[in-house]
């Protein structure tokens, strides 16, 4: 009978051989018992990785549509915020200014005049407001303050109206200073910094982009500033000594901040519709999300006790060959002689 035998340097390299592919294997199946998925996710889709990419481009376009509704979120949530707060400052200035209009007290109307002058430097500073360095009311333009200070229009408006000195004269041509096109003498052309393009537009969603259309620059806020300019004129002294002028002044400033506060409200309404749009996207990209991942799931993901079981198998099987190699690392010739 021929015998083939195996020398001893020859055995401990296949010994050692099996021992890398068994703890090689190990370690795959360990991986997979962690991640849940195959390690070797070609080998398991047998080399058709078409539809794994689909779903890779898909989630990966989710992602960056939930980076732009967040943003998109936290912006409007804020313009929001700024709307409602010149809303109800706006309500107690428009009636205190009608109010003192109707008296002759003049330390009643120089109390309103100077309250309003002081909301109006605030309302500035609220449109001027900063939410994670972008400036919200600048239109497309984020990066600086879109309206200049309120001392400064203040300037602007008084070299407008310099040399008028009918009242009625006076009040339509502030109104006309605050309504005059880019291009033209006023406030679009020189108080407001901001972009005449609206933000956006913004992907949201799959075949869905919207713009926020809401600036300092938009006519709503405009007019709200006619009213409060007026006021902080008559504060700074303007028909000064002409206690009917001043009265008829107050009456027009409280009328268009009056009438400007319900036109916020109607602009909140506006953002109001871009914030109900970016919560349907989200939701809706949230459900794809989910949806696109139980999908993934099934392409990639290993059967858990399968797994179990092998990596269990493959333990045995070391466990074995460090007994076998441990026996006959201490075999000796003593022992047959």
């Amino acid at each position: 009978m021929n015998y083939i035998s195996i020398g001893d340097m020859a055995q401990q390299f296949q010994l050692r051989q099996h021992n890398v592919q068994l703890k090689s294997t190990m370690n795959q199946l360990t991986k997979e018992v962690v991640t849940g998925e195959h390690s070797d996710i070609a080998r398991a889709l047998r080399g058709d990785l078409t539809a794994l990419s689909g779903i890779d481009r898909s989630m990966k376009l989710l992602t960056s549509y939930d980076v732009v509704t967040a943003e998109v979120d936290l912006a409007t949530s804020a313009m929001q915020t700024v709307l409602d707060s010149i809303r109800n400052s706006a309500s107690d200035t428009g009636a205190t200014l009608i109010s003192s209009a109707t008296t002759s007290a003049t330390a009643m109307l120089d109390a309103a005049t100077g309250d309003a002058a002081v909301k109006f430097t605030s309302l500035i500073s609220s449109l001027n407001t900063n939410v994670g360095g972008r400036y919200l009311f600048g239109g497309a333009a984020t990066g600086d303050a879109p309206v200049s200070s309120s001392s400064d229009i203040l300037s602007q408006i008084k070299s407008a109206i310099s040399g008028v000195t009918v009242v009625s004269d006076i009040i339509a041509a502030v109104d006309d200073w605050f309504d005059a096109p880019v291009g033209s003498t006023g406030y679009r052309n020189d108080a407001y910094l901001g972009s005449q393009s609206p933000a956006g537009p913004f992907n949201i969603a799959e075949g869905e982009r919207i713009t926020v259309d809401v600036s300092a620059a938009s006519p709503e806020v405009r007019d709200l500033l006619k009213g409060y300019a007026l006021a902080a004129l008559i504060d700074d002294g303007l028909a000064e000594g002409n206690i009917s002028g001043r009265s008829i002044l107050a009456q027009a400033a409280g009328e268009r901040i009056i009438a400007g506060e319900g036109k916020i409200a109607s602009l909140q309404g506006k953002v109001g519709t871009i914030q109900g749009q970016v919560e349907s996207a989200q939701a809706r990209n949230a459900a794809e999300t989910s949806a696109l991942e139980l999908a993934r799931n099934k392409l990639v993901s290993t059967d858990p006790y399968e797994t179990a079981t092998a990596l269990e198998a493959v333990k045995g099987q070391l466990e074995t060959l460090y007994t076998l190699t441990s026996r006959l690392s201490g075999l000796s010739l003593v022992d047959y002689i």
